[in-house]
């Protein structure tokens, strides 16, 4: 047995990451070794002398490095939520590693020969789909990624690989780093006029907290969306909000402006060997929107039917704005405060309203009650197993005959370790072998307000939301049921992966969810039904400039990755300013620049696909309205949509998988209708 424990077989409750044991050191030896075992397991393949075969040769591959993958998960999961100095330095070691093997298997011509030779006679061979799908996969795995390259080309694609690697990474570091330094100190308690009790003290609470006199304000998102959204003091709006959107962009040690520039231009390079014209030409070649002129069309055709309603809205919030305080410009920071000041007078509904229905340990049993509902899930809370850091929520998930479905981790509340934003991830996939089926360890992971002295964590609306947008994630993860692990789970289409998610989202806004969890978190008392109304009411307010909103970061998005060369490209901010030059409501703000944060698309797995937020909600609208019509809680449609979409990962093309569950291909109306663009 190895003195590393990240090299043993996990002698835990489930096989679970045994967190209190892994030291740092353990890290960089366990993912050399784990290389090493990988590669062994890599040769045994190609050394087979039988003739290759579906199972000597494409399943063997796509089990093999099983250990190395455990290993990459449980730190690049702590890289995200619980990191610091140690293991950002091991990343950056680590990650050309990686990249490094990656091209080891992709660009190894005896490898590659084995499995064309299986690709090739597949037409002969009797296999499943989700054999057929796991062969076009693998296969494609070699020939989009250079293995019909020449030599010398194949070195240079792994040079740009590894840069790629690093960079990515340094990106998320400059923007955790920025996030964490900046801190606005208040102690003058009058400029704390128009924040609710709650923010107040979650700020006096985090002062205290580093011995400092006042209230303390910070870029995490349940200190900056509050303070910004009702402090009176305009100036102090401006500030905060000026320092939340010039993140990575300020010409000083963790400016990411080149970083863009250096990403961009590698990525487009890499394209180009490989015979595409742009990244996004490559990316969207394995999308169900497959090419960048079908992203454009349909991010042109959104905005051709919100952009007069986002005009339309922009054009009463500011006159609101100049009836109430004689304000003649409305700027970015005013946004969020004057929306909420018209969205309470319109519907007599605001976010403090709200809050103390939205206990969070009563939305969590409440998402609970639905997936119980939905697809017969059962949740415990389990203290057994290990945690990387004490917030850490840990659940067994079992059927209704009480086999485990899942192991289940969630953690909520920011600190210095953790990025902002929210996520769902896995700590171990599901897959079946030799007839066993292996269940996952999947995890999601928030930012939302803490609890303070005097009060539990209270969520606005928009975190109940949030929290039901990661547990569909976790859903997909959980329900997963398929053979091989690539295919497993989230292992789908990109712009497919966020149905599940979007779709629970549905269930917030609808009395019979509400119903089960939504109660006053000191008298018990159910939300009144007349805020239920009004929540429904209230769901397509400023819908026209939230959708004007999201399509500016797809449009950025295809414009640096499926635009001209950026070789012609020289100043981010300059590119940037005229991508938004359609969707822009509000004055320019120098100072601001959104690609030098853009995780999604610079840091995570985004890039030429952030389109497919609005393309998931078309799905998602058509599916919600298929429950809708059977009754919100329908087992029929439930187990249609468990057996034919959650289950499957991507075992077959989503379009397949989503005709079999509806009957029909989805129907843009039903997202349009919702949204309040077209007359139901």
């Amino acid at each position: 047995m190895s003195q590393n424990i990240l090299l043993n077989t996990f002698e835990t409750p489930y096989t679970t990451a045994p967190f209190s044991k892994i030291k740092h050191s353990h890290f960089l030896p366990a993912f050399k070794q784990g290389i090493k075992d990988a590669k062994a397991e890599i040769d045994a393949i190609i050394n087979n002398s039988d003739s290759p075969t579906f199972e000597n040769t494409i399943e063997a591959l796509d089990y093999s490095g099983e250990q190395l993958d455990r290993i990459s998960s449980i730190f690049f999961n702590l890289n995200s939520a619980e990191t610091n100095d140690s293991i950002q330095k091991i990343a950056q070691e680590v990650s050309p590693l990686l990249s490094e093997f990656s091209n080891d298997i992709t660009l190894n011509e005896d490898l590659f020969e084995r499995v064309k030779s299986v690709y090739k006679s597949k037409n002969e061979l009797d296999l499943t789909i989700e054999q057929q799908t796991l062969l076009d996969k693998k296969y494609k795995s070699f020939s989009r990624n250079g293995a019909n390259l020449p030599e010398d080309k194949k070195e240079t694609l792994r040079e740009i690989d590894k840069k790629l690697s690093q960079l990515k990474l340094k990106f998320g570091e400059n923007i955790l780093a920025e996030t964490n330094k900046f801190e606005m100190l208040i102690t003058d308690e009058s400029d704390l006029s128009g924040l609710p009790d709650g923010a107040k003290e979650a700020a006096k609470q985090l002062a205290e907290s580093k011995q400092k006199e006042g209230w303390l304000f910070t870029l995490d998102y349940p200190s900056y969306i509050p303070f910004v959204t009702y402090a009176d003091k305009r100036e102090l709006r401006e500030k905060l909000s000026l320092a939340a959107g010039s993140k990575g962009f300020k010409n000083d040690a963790l400016d990411n402006q080149k970083i863009v520039l250096d990403i961009v231009k590698l990525r487009h390079e890499r394209a180009n060997l490989l015979g595409y014209k742009t990244h996004a030409h490559f990316v969207l070649e394995e999308r169900m929107a497959e090419t960048p002129e079908k992203v454009q069309s349909f991010l042109n055709e959104l905005l051709e039917k919100a952009k007069p309603a986002a005009e339309r809205e922009f054009k009463n919030l500011n006159e609101f704005a100049e009836e109430l305080d004689g304000l003649d410009q409305l700027q970015k920071w005013d946004g969020a405060y004057y929306a909420e000041k018209l969205k309470q007078k319109l519907f007599s509904l605001d976010d403090e309203l709200l809050k103390p229905y939205f206990k969070l340990e009563n939305v969590i049993d409440g998402a609970f009650i639905v997936a119980n509902k939905l697809f017969d899930l059962n949740f415990e809370e389990i203290h057994d197993i290990d945690k990387y850091h004490e917030d850490v929520l840990t659940y067994k998930v079992t059927d209704n005959n009480g086999n485990l479905v899942s192991i289940f981790y969630a953690d909520f509340f920011p600190r210095a370790g953790k990025r902002n934003g929210a996520w769902m991830t896995s700590f171990k996939p599901q897959y079946i072998k030799d007839g066993y089926n292996s269940r996952p360890h999947v995890s999601i992971v928030c930012n939302f307000t803490k609890p303070t002295k005097s009060k539990p964590s209270l969520l606005t609306f928009n975190e109940v939301t949030t929290l039901f947008h990661e547990f569909g994630h976790a859903l997909h993860g959980m329900l997963a049921n398929t053979t091989y692990p690539s295919l497993s789970g989230t292992s789908v289409y990109w712009d497919f992966v966020e149905l599940p998610s979007q779709v629970m989202e549905n269930w917030c806004y609808e009395k019979e969810a509400l119903e089960l969890f939504a109660k006053h978190y000191e008298t018990g008392e159910l939300i009144p039904m007349d805020l239920v109304e009004k929540i429904k009411e209230s769901a397509t307010f400023h819908e026209g400039m939230q959708t004007l909103r999201q399509l500016s970061f797809g449009l950025l998005d295809m414009s640096w990755h499926g635009g001209a060369s950026p070789e012609t490209i020289n100043s981010v901010k300059e590119h940037e300013s005229e991508t938004f030059v359609n969707t822009t409501l509000y004055p320019e703000v120098q100072e601001n620049c959104m690609s030098t944060a853009f995780a999604h698309i610079f840091q995570g797995g985004y890039s030429s696909g952030y389109y497919s937020y609005k393309w998931a909600e078309v799905l998602d609208a058509d599916a919600f309205e298929y429950f809708k019509e059977e009754g919100i809680f329908s087992k029929e449609v439930a187990t249609k949509f468990k057996d034919h979409v959650l289950s499957q990962g991507g075992t077959e093309n989503p379009m397949t998988l989503y005709k079999r569950f509806r009957g029909q291909e989805p129907k843009p109306e039903a997202l349009l209708k919702r949204a309040g663009l077209i007359e139901k």
